[in-house]
């Protein structure tokens, strides 16, 4: 596939295999059961030129830390992302006094993508958006969304700020087939740690499914996916947060209604 992405469609929880809710067997302890293969729309950007489009009338509906599902992904046992549902957000005026270079910064509001950047210094940022890797002012990235420095939600060890800031801005200016990062938080990412799962193909795969997502709705209801790569974990958890808990919850539920109806048809005939 090299550095192409083609435009695919996303499958929802009604077009794939799942589980229970909590994501195990009750009878068998040793973990999911569940084997998901999923195809995926491009990335943020796209989401990002429609809003453009056809939101000129409404105003952009404020980020509701309610509405956002916690989440964890493992690999194999490991676990390499996580986080608390409700994490604080500031204002990007706020953040300018937080930052620091080589920071990762993200950006959020309700119904959109969250927007991943690298704060290389001097009020600015290195972000993909539109298919390119552009250097713009903090405050005009935000366009008036909260955001907040999220270095800890990954958990690979980081690379030196001098060599994040070179790794990001090395790269502006790029675009279109020269890009090898599928949305803003996988270019964001490999910035900051450097690894080669952050890049589109950048994991061999081979038919195992060796990264989980947890989705955490509650301390006692949980539900976990399996993924081949880490790109493929990232796109997922990003569709859940623009569509946000309440909207993945539903999808769920209306899937195992569905499919414990067809079991007890196939039961019947």
């Amino acid at each position: 596939m090299g550095n192409q992405v083609e435009k695919l469609t996303h499958l929802n929880y009604a077009e794939v295999p799942t589980s229970e809710p909590n994501g195990f067997d009750p009878e068998d302890d040793d973990g999911p059961r569940i084997g998901v293969s999923y195809i995926f729309s491009n990335d943020d950007d796209e989401q990002e030129d429609n809003l453009d489009r056809h939101a000129v009338n409404h105003e952009e509906k404020p980020f509701d830390p309610r509405d956002e599902l916690a989440c964890a992904i493992y690999y194999r046992e490991e676990c390499v992302y996580e986080t608390n549902a409700g994490a604080a957000t500031h204002t990007a005026e706020s953040l300018l006094n937080k930052c620091r270079p080589g920071d990762l910064l993200e950006f959020v509001a309700t119904g959109q993508y969250p927007h991943w950047a690298v704060y290389v210094g001097d009020f600015q940022v290195v972000h993909m958006h539109r298919a390119e890797i552009k250097n713009n002012f903090l405050t005009d990235v935000s366009q008036g969304k909260k955001g907040r420095i999220v270095n800890g939600l990954y958990r690979y060890r980081a690379l030196p700020p001098e060599v994040i800031v070179r790794n990001a801005v090395d790269h502006v200016g790029s675009r279109d087939r020269e890009l090898y990062w599928r949305n803003s938080e996988c270019f964001a990412a490999w910035c900051r740690f450097g690894k080669r799962e952050f890049k589109i193909g950048g994991e061999i795969r081979i038919g195992k499914q060796p990264y989980r997502l947890k989705l955490l709705f509650s301390e006692k209801k949980t539900h976990v996916l399996e993924f081949q790569s880490l790109e493929d974990v990232i796109m997922e958890k990003r569709r859940n947060d623009q569509i946000g808990k309440d909207a993945v919850t539903q999808e769920l539920a209306n899937h195992l209604n569905t499919t414990h109806e067809n079991k007890e048809e196939r039961f019947v005939n």
